[in-house]
């Protein structure tokens, strides 16, 4: 029987930084950062192996707080938190345009669902 996948949301925290860049830092580009650590790439077929997952960045200045979405069996929460935070404590990213995104990791950990993301989730874990 295969382990059922929870719902679970991680919280991290971002201050974009231009680093010398000509062209404005992408703040989608942190969360491109964790679909390549949870997946080995942001460009694969469905579906994500170790951790469905869908990220929502809100940015406020330079500022830019990620709600990310995942779903797990409860046995590998620890292991994809400790993936989300290390692909955001890297700190950078280059996109397929060549174009780099620099960010400073403030920080991150478990947080609630907020009632509007239950669909989303819902998804996520396959019911």
């Amino acid at each position: 029987m295969t382990p059922m996948r929870s719902a679970y949301l991680h919280l991290a925290t971002v201050a974009m930084t231009s680093a010398g860049d000509v062209q404005a830092p992408d703040p989608a580009a942190p969360g491109a950062a964790v679909t390549r650590e949870l997946c080995g790439s942001w460009d694969h077929p469905p579906p994500c192996p170790l951790a469905p997952h869908h990220t929502r960045p809100e940015q406020n200045g330079d500022t830019v707080t990620l709600r990310i979405i995942f779903a797990t069996e409860p046995a590998n929460e620890a292991l994809v938190r400790s993936r989300i935070d290390s692909a955001l404590r890297q700190g950078s990213l280059t996109g397929p345009d060549g174009h780099t995104s620099h960010w400073a990791f403030l920080g991150g950990g478990p947080g609630e669902l907020d009632p509007s993301e239950a669909e989303h989730a819902r998804r996520l874990t396959g019911d």
